[in-house]
C-alpha cells in the first residue's frame, strides 16, 4: 500500500512542463518579474531573478541636422537631463491615442503640466502619462509601439 501511495503522491507533485514554459513566455512578453498560476489545488510560481541591467539604449529624435561646432559640448545623456520624463511602469509606449491619429505631442509642442504626452499599455490597461511640467518638447526618445522599462527616458521637456 505504501508503494501505491508514493506513486499517487508523485502524480500529484508532477508539474506540467508546458505550463512552466507558458508562464515563462508570459514573463518575457509582459516584462513581469514573477507570475503564479493555480489549478486544481496545484500552484506553480515562476520568477525571474533581478539582474543588474544597463539602461536600455535611447532612441533619440533629431533636433538639429547641424554638426556640433568644435569646442561645443556634446549633448547630455537623456537620463541625466533635468527635463527628462521617464516611464512610471513597464509596458508598451504609444505616442498616439489610437492608430492613425495625430501624436499627443511632437518635438516643438508646447505642453502644460498635466497634458497627456503618451500612453503606456501595461497588462491590457492604457495608462495616459501626463506632463510633469509646463514647457516645450525638445526630444521624443521612443518610437510608437516600443516596449519601455520602468524609469526609461521617454521624452525631454524644457
Amino acid at each position: 500500500m505504501t508503494g501505491e501511495r508514493k506513486s499517487k503522491d508523485k502524480e500529484k507533485l508532477a508539474i506540467d512542463p508546458d505550463i512552466v514554459r507558458e508562464l515563462a513566455r508570459l514573463l518575457d512578453e509582459t516584462g513581469l518579474s514573477e507570475i503564479e498560476f493555480e489549478r486544481d489545488g496545484q500552484r506553480v510560481r515562476v520568477a525571474r531573478q533581478a539582474q543588474p541591467s544597463a539602461p536600455a539604449p535611447a532612441r533619440l529624435a533629431v533636433v538639429s541636422d547641424a554638426p556640433l561646432a568644435v569646442g561645443e559640448p556634446a549633448p547630455l545623456d537623456p537620463a541625466k537631463h533635468p527635463g527628462v520624463v521617464t516611464s512610471p511602469m513597464v509596458g508598451t509606449a504609444y505616442v498616439r491615442p489610437e492608430p492613425g491619429a495625430r501624436p499627443f505631442v511632437e518635438v516643438g509642442s508646447q505642453v502644460k503640466a498635466g497634458d497627456p504626452l503618451l500612453i503606456v499599455e501595461a497588462m491590457k490597461t492604457m495608462n495616459q502619462i501626463p506632463s510633469p511640467r509646463a514647457g516645450t518638447v525638445v526630444q521624443v526618445l521612443i518610437e510608437d509601439g516600443q516596449p519601455v522599462e520602468f524609469g526609461e527616458p521617454l521624452m525631454i521637456i524644457e
